[in-house]
């Protein structure tokens, strides 16, 4: 705790006659009486430097040894509490100013060179931090250092700043450095004339010279001696290694920061019968970089897979396995796994991965078609369903154990999604915190939403997920957030016709004449002709492989989309027919046609299917 002292006083005011003095560090040396004559042994101790701050500059640390070994305790451990590269920077001044110098100036090279980079010729030393004590008398020395130093690379500052040593201002050489770090202007007259009272000290770390620190005094006290060269050698090599830990920090930071961020999907799927918003909010703090992710992932038919996860802890090493299951469960997502089996072999893969991480997954599908959701949970915070007429509801899908721990148990929840309702998966970071438990969260959540869905109408999306966030895009967060936002619109029943098939040659007429008449009912007469084509070129080849009848689904949303099934996994590719052959021109016809097509294994065989746009600005119905 910092404490500002008076003279024979307590800290709230100067002793009668007296004049407030600063605080020093514990063990800070100091006078041998205060400017009012009190005795110096009347103040009780002070336990850090930044206490010297408040009030005027301190005395010169000409005390005894053990005294000024207390000040380089409490320093140091003060520039070691610096997480990143200013707040290192910053305790260094804190600490240096006014107990050890009036002024104290850091210039570093850009960029920093990290770690055992190799790096070419020193270019340019910014200036990073100045802190000084006022009042400064620029008649006896210089009011500011250079912003910009351009050294040359056989110059002495450079020899200087590779050396490591760090020498006064009045050193043979060492007028021209003080001359380019301040700016230009001459070192004080009194740092050759009549003391030292400037000290170059290099900030070298552990493989790279990055820069210095100029510490000046005044004229009001006395100048530097051989004892507090050893003083500010400390300071700088202390202030070195904490701007390698924070570079290096800095670096890991970044590279699992954009590891995460290109893991995460660019852009979320345009799927009929379901609209979707996301959000995703790194931690607050540099090294709080941790496993959240989100994803939705088309599926046949027109369905959907919502996919929240969150891999335990937070380093580089949590976004690597958090990009590794995402694309576990992308894979086992497009084989049209049930919900169960997709975290049961999620789970199974994560323990071949041979890490000791944990994560949880929570896996939903949502059937448009038929308004039905399916979710299975590895141990994930449930989900907040906002019915259409504004009431929320926190979910009860049994929480299976997290993906890793093994033993799977997990258990799948069917539930019908009405039409207008929205569906809420989330991370642990939007609900808890260090000042509420996650139950409380989740009430705060659900309390948000519903305040922001009060009339007949829901709110966009856009809307809804701002409002779940609440105030946490503008305050610390010590973990992160990803949410992802799902409004079921679902496909009415009459836009969807089904049929299921025998597997015999005169199937494919019968798909034509069944296609033919629900277009006709559908009003489509204009893509009566190119659907029949492409109709029976798709359930011709599903003939050929099915050994069980085969399903031709047509459904009619903001495109007419043609669905066939077979129990084949054998995948049709498309390959260009010579002259001479009979066949082998189905595919190239579909791929000529349609505005888009393609085939998916599915856990009972395959689904080929083809789209088409539908005339004028007719939609779903």
């Amino acid at each position: 705790m910092t404490k500002r002292l008076g003279a024979g006083k307590g800290a709230d005011g100067p002793a009668a006659g007296g004049q407030g003095r600063a605080a020093r560090p514990q063990g800070a040396p100091g006078p041998a009486s205060s400017p009012s004559g009190a005795g110096a042994g009347h103040d009780p101790p002070v336990e850090e430097v930044p206490g010297a701050l408040q009030g005027n500059p301190g005395p010169a640390l000409t005390g005894p040894q053990t005294d000024r070994l207390r000040y380089l305790d409490a320093a140091t451990r003060q520039i070691a509490r610096g997480i990143d590269l200013d707040e290192t920077l910053h305790e260094l001044c804190r600490a240096a100013v006014p107990a050890f110098a009036d002024a104290a100036f850091v210039h570093l090279y850009d960029p920093l060179p990290v770690e055992d980079e190799v790096s070419a010729t020193p270019g340019v030393l910014r200036l990073r931090t100045a802190d000084r004590v006022t009042p400064w008398n620029p008649d006896t020395a210089p009011a500011r250092a250079a912003e910009v130093v351009h050294p040359a690379a056989d110059g002495p500052l450079v020899r200087l700043l590779e050396g490591g040593r760090p020498v006064f201002g009045d050193a043979p050489g060492s007028a021209a450095t003080a001359a380019e770090l301040l700016g230009g202007a001459e070192p004080p007259r009194t740092a050759v004339r009549a003391g030292r009272r400037l000290i170059i000290a290099p900030l070298h770390g552990r493989h790279h010279a990055l820069g210095s620190v100029v510490l000046l005094r005044g004229p009001g006290r006395p100048g530097f001696t051989g004892d507090d060269m050893l003083v500010a050698s400390q300071l700088a090599t202390h202030t070195a290694l904490g701007i390698d830990k924070a570079t290096l920090f800095a670096r890991e930071a970044s590279v699992a920061d954009t590891l995460q961020r290109t893991m995460l999907p660019p852009s979320l799927p345009e799927t009929p019968g379901v609209r979707l918003a996301s959000r995703y909010l790194p931690s607050s703090r540099t090294a709080q970089v941790g496993g959240d992710w989100y994803d939705a992932i088309p599926l046949p038919g027109n369905r959907i897979a919502l996919v929240i996860g969150d891999v335990m802890g937070h380093s580089m090493t949590s976004a690597a396995i958090m990009g590794q299951l995402r694309t576990t469960v992308q894979t086992l997502a497009l084989l049209d796994l049930p919900p169960v089996e997709v975290l049961h072999h999620l789970d199974e893969q994560a323990a071949r991965l041979g890490t000791e991480h944990t994560a949880t997954c929570l896996y939903a599908m949502y059937d448009p078609v038929l308004h039905r959701l399916l979710m299975s949970n590895a141990g994930h915070l449930p989900p907040l369903l906002l019915h259409p007429d504004g009431h929320g509801e926190v979910l009860r899908v049994p929480p299976g154990a997290p993906i890793g721990v093994g033993g799977g148990g997990f258990e799948t929840t069917e539930m019908h999604a009405p039409a207008g309702a929205t569906l809420l998966l989330y991370t642990d970071g939007l609900v808890e915190s260090r000042d509420s438990d996650v139950l409380t969260g989740m009430d705060g959540l659900r309390a948000r939403l519903q305040r922001a869905a009060p009339g007949p109408a829901p709110p966009s999306l856009e809307v809804l997920c701002d409002e779940a966030l609440g105030t946490l895009g503008a305050g610390d967060r010590d973990d992160d957030v990803a949410l992802l936002a799902a409004r079921f619109e679902g496909v009415q029943p009459e836009a969807v016709a089904y049929w299921y098939l025998a597997p015999r040659p005169q199937t494919a007429g019968q798909a034509r004449r069944l296609t033919r008449r629900t277009l006709h009912l559908w009003q489509l007469d204009s893509l009566v002709e190119s659907t029949e084509l492409l109709v029976s070129e798709v359930v011709a080849n599903a003939v050929r492989f099915a050994s069980r009848p085969i399903t031709l689904r047509l459904l009619r949303t903001d495109v007419l989309r043609c669905e066939v099934g077979d129990d084949s996994s054998v995948v049709p590719r498309m390959r260009h027919a010579r002259l001479s052959d009979e066949g082998g021109r189905g595919l190239f016809l579909v791929d000529q046609l349609a505005l888009r097509w393609g085939a998916t294994r599915v856990s009972t065989g395959k689904v080929v299917w083809f789209e088409q746009p539908l005339p004028g600005d007719q939609g779903a119905g």
